[in-house]
């Protein structure tokens, strides 16, 4: 089916508790987000799922965890002082101030007005360091994780046994101080990103930079975005970032619109270069077949943890009908899945059938997130835990007293097994896989 509208998708995230605007007592603070009980375990999975496929399944990716605030000279050397800045262009009508690239017509969406011409504006948070403002030293938020790997380059190499080719992965918070934010959580100025930079030899950048890109586009439909809904976009010349030598966005077709979901750059030798000549650090690899020192060139696929999440909501999000009533399910692939089973007693008021199911769940919790429920009629609850996009269903019934089974309903299919209680782990578990 269509992907919903974005209202329906906001109206369904707050409902069902994946995501709150923030502080919202207070009337809410401008393009800022909250994660509830079923976002935060969303976002978790969808983190783990890229870590384990960039780091943990690859002998050739180390992780990192850096800190948020970096030397103030980091980000001069990087160019981020002087270079990541946004055109912005303002009504003189109604003072509202946009991107450039989100008003192309140059007129106020607002009243018509006719925008100012652009100017530079850097996005990036600054803040104040140090007990005493008059003498505290300015530093910034980091608007990327990608500056502390470089900076921790030789850190990584002195303590491991890395050789090229190898990358060095993060996932972390970043800060933009952004000029136009919406359209939910996929612009907003405090977000997660998911990095990984890899270094080669100069000259065999090409060839990891097309991997980097099937391999990225292989990860996001598998875990469940239509082909359809993807697309591959090369940036022109006259967009590249200071740093590039090449950019491919992935991009998805959200409710509003193709967005971009995953960027995966080149950006050559730029970094190290630019980081060694600041630092006076020497940020190469020694080669023992040409007994030479190297500067790796970087092929860095990034993408962003809350658009990760946006899009598959977006694309799990499906409407059936049911007898004749229309129901909401999430299709979510299990391993993303916030609750991954729900355990139903028939009947809350028979002391033995809730015992039991008490069991089932201290079973699956030990391993997974599960949900209790014994509230409302029993197509209730499966209602409840489609439209959170649970995939299985297990209900503990009048025959589980006697045969010690439980029937276990798939979202998808909406199939039943009858599976031994004792049996039910390793009945999940295969299905729960990674």
């Amino acid at each position: 089916m269509a992907a919903p509208d974005l209202d329906t998708l906001v109206a369904l995230a707050k409902r069902r508790g994946f995501v709150f605007g923030s502080s919202e007592i207070y009337g809410g603070f401008a393009s800022t987000w909250d994660y509830g009980p079923l976002g935060a375990e969303l976002i978790r999975n969808v983190k783990e799922a890229w870590w384990r496929r960039v780091v943990m399944a690859r002998e050739d990716v180390v992780g990192l965890n850096a800190s948020i605030l970096m030397h103030p000279r980091v980000w001069e050397a990087s160019g981020h002082v002087e270079n990541f800045n946004d055109p912005l262009v303002e009504c003189p009508e109604c003072r509202r101030r946009f991107r450039q690239d989100d008003v192309p017509d140059g007129t106020c969406p607002h009243d018509g007005a006719t925008l100012t011409d652009p100017r530079r504006f850097n996005t990036m948070f600054s803040t104040q360091v140090g007990p005493v403002q008059e003498s505290a030293a300015t530093a910034y938020l980091r608007p990327e994780t990608a500056q502390a790997i470089f900076v921790n380059f030789k850190n990584v190499l002195d303590s491991t046994r890395v050789r090229l080719p190898f990358g060095i992965a993060q996932i972390g918070k970043a800060f933009r101080n952004e000029i136009t934010t919406g359209n939910f959580i996929f612009r907003s100025r405090e977000f997660e990103q998911m990095e990984l930079e890899y270094f080669v030899e100069p000259g065999q950048d090409a060839a990891a930079y097309q991997a980097w890109i099937d391999e990225r586009l292989a990860w996001w439909q598998e875990f469940g975005l239509d082909s359809s809904r993807l697309r591959l976009r090369p940036h022109g010349d006259d967009e590249l970032s200071h740093y590039s030598k090449g950019t491919t966005d992935i991009e998805y077709e959200f409710p509003f619109g193709w967005g971009e979901l995953e960027g995966i750059a080149n950006r050559t030798d730029f970094d190290l270069a630019r980081h060694a000549e600041a630092s006076g650090e020497t940020l190469t690899v020694f080669d023992e077949a040409s007994k030479s020192h190297i500067r790796p060139y970087v092929v860095e696929p990034a993408s962003g943890v809350d658009r990760a999440a946006l899009a598959f909501l977006a694309d799990a999000y499906t409407e059936q009908d049911v007898r004749g009533e229309k129901r909401v399910f999430l299709n979510l692939d299990p391993r993303l899945a916030p609750i991954k089973a729900a355990i139903f007693p028939l009947a809350r008021n028979k002391p033995d059938l809730v015992k039991l199911a008490r069991d089932v769940r201290a079973r699956l919790a030990a391993s997974w997130p599960v949900f209790y429920d014994a509230g409302g009629s029993i197509g209730r609850r499966y209602a409840r835990q489609d439209e959170a996009g649970t995939p299985f269903g297990i209900t503990v019934d009048y025959e589980s007293l006697d045969d010690h089974a439980v029937t276990v309903r798939h979202r998808d299919t909406m199939d039943q097994d009858r599976v031994a209680v004792d049996d039910l782990h390793g009945f999940v578990a295969e299905r729960l896989a990674w």
